[in-house]
C-alpha cells in the first residue's frame, strides 16, 4: 500500500510517497481501506519531529480517515466488509489503509461523501469534549473561540450554536463571513482589535463563560480579562508560547475560575470510545439532517501532500484541508 513517510524531521519537502505492506486486522480491529483523511497541527509538528506519536503507535501522519471496512477482526461484531465507516485514530492515515480498534468506529451519514466524513472526527470529537465534556458547556452561555476559521474553530461555533449560546470568534478578516455563516454572533480581527475589550464591551463587562483557546502563553492573560466570573479556560495548544512571566494571578481568584490544559490523541482507548459513544449519541445524528457540516477547505491528491501541509502551514485555509487517497 502507498504510505506517506517523513524522510527526516523538516518541512512539507520532508513528506515522501513509500510502498508499506497491508497491515492485518487484530482480532479487536477492522482494515479501513481509507478513501479520505485529513490534515490536523499536530501533523506539521509531527513532520517536524515535535509531536511524536504515543508509544505502539503508527509513526506514519494522520488522525482521522473515512473508508470502507476491508478486513474484520475476529472478535469484532456489527461491522462487514464494505460498511462506510469513519473514525478518530492516533496516527497512520496518510496511507491506503489503516487498522481501527472496532470500537472506534463510526458509520458515516449518507448525506456525507468520503471528503466530507474524513473532516469530522478529529476536530468536531476535539470540539465537542472541549466545550460539552470538560468545560460543561450551558445553555445561553458566552464562548470565546479563537481561530474560528481553523477546523476545530468551526466545528466549535456550530457546538456553541445547538447549545443557543452566543459565540464570539478571533479569526483573520478573510475567514470572518464564514465564521458568521456557521453560527458566530461576533467575529474579532486579531491583528485589529483587542478581543478582551471587545468580549467585555459588548457583555456589558460580564465576560465569557467558556474560552476556547490554541495560542497558551500569548493570549492567556487576555483570556483571564476576557473571562466571566466562573468561566473555564479550555486550552488546546501552545502555538503562542509555553512560559508566562510576571504572571498576577489574583484575578483567577477573584473570578474563580477554572483552566484546563487538554489533548486528545494520548488519551487511553477506553477514554476515546466513551467519548466517541457519546458523540455518536448525541451530535452524529445533526450530520444527517443537515443541522451540522464539516466544513471542507480544499481537496489535494494525497500524493500532492507536501502542498496540503504548505497550505496549512501559511494557515490560508478556512476549515479543513482533505486528502484523498481513492
Amino acid at each position: 500500500m502507498r504510505a506517506i513517510h517523513v524522510a527526516q524531521p523538516g518541512g512539507p519537502e520532508a513528506l515522501v510517497v513509500t510502498e508499506r505492506p497491508v497491515p492485518r486486522a487484530a482480532p479487536n480491529q477492522v482494515l479501513m481501506q481509507v478513501h479520505a483523511t485529513a490534515l490536523n497541527r499536530a501533523d506539521l509538528l509531527q513532520r517536524a519531529g515535535k509531536y511524536p506519536p504515543p508509544s505502539g503507535e503508527s509513526e506514519i501522519l494522520g488522525l482521522e480517515a473515512a473508508g470502507v471496512v476491508g478486513e474484520v477482526g475476529s472478535d469484532v461484531e456489527g461491522w462487514e466488509v464494505g460498511d462506510r465507516v469513519f473514525a478518530l485514530l492516533a496516527g497512520g492515515g496518510y496511507a491506503d489503509c489503516v487498522n481501527v480498534p472496532a470500537d472506534l468506529l463510526m458509520a458515516i451519514p449518507e448525506r456525507l461523501s468520503f471528503e466530507e466524513a474524513a473532516a469530522v472526527p478529529e476536530v468536531f470529537l476535539t470540539a465537542f469534549q472541549s466545550l460539552v465534556t470538560i468545560a460543561d458547556l450551558r445553555s445561553e452561555e458566552t464562548v470565546l473561540v479563537h481561530a474560528g476559521g481553523s477546523g476545530v474553530g468551526t466545528a466549535a461555533i456550530q457546538i456553541g450554536r445547538l447549545k443557543n449560546c452566543r459565540v464570539f470568534v478571533t479569526a483573520s478578516s478573510g475567514k470572518h463571513q464564514l465564521c458568521l455563516q456557521l453560527g458566530a454572533s461576533r467575529a474579532i480581527d486579531y491583528r485589529l482589535q483587542a478581543f478582551d475589550d471587545t468580549v467585555l464591551s459588548e457583555t456589558a463587562g460580564n465576560g465569557a463563560n467558556v474560552i476556547l483557546d490554541f495560542l497558551g502563553a500569548s493570549y492567556f492573560e487576555k483570556n483571564v480579562r476576557a473571562a466571566a466570573i466562573d468561566g473555564r479556560i479550555v486550552l488546546l495548544a501552545l502555538m503562542g508560547g509555553h512560559r508566562l512571566g510576571g504572571l498576577d494571578m489574583r484575578p483567577l481568584f477573584r473570578k474563580r475560575l477554572s483552566v484546563f490544559a487538554s489533548t486528545l490523541r494520548s488519551r487511553s482507548i477506553d477514554y476515546k470510545v466513551q467519548l466517541t459513544r457519546r458523540f455518536e449519541a448525541e451530535v452524529l445524528p445533526l450530520f444527517s439532517d443537515g443541522t451540522l457540516a464539516p466544513v471542507v477547505d480544499s481537496v489535494f491528491a494525497l500524493e500532492d501532500v507536501r502542498a496540503a501541509h504548505e497550505r496549512m502551514e501559511a494557515n490560508l485555509n478556512a476549515g479543513k484541508i482533505v486528502l484523498k487517497v481513492r
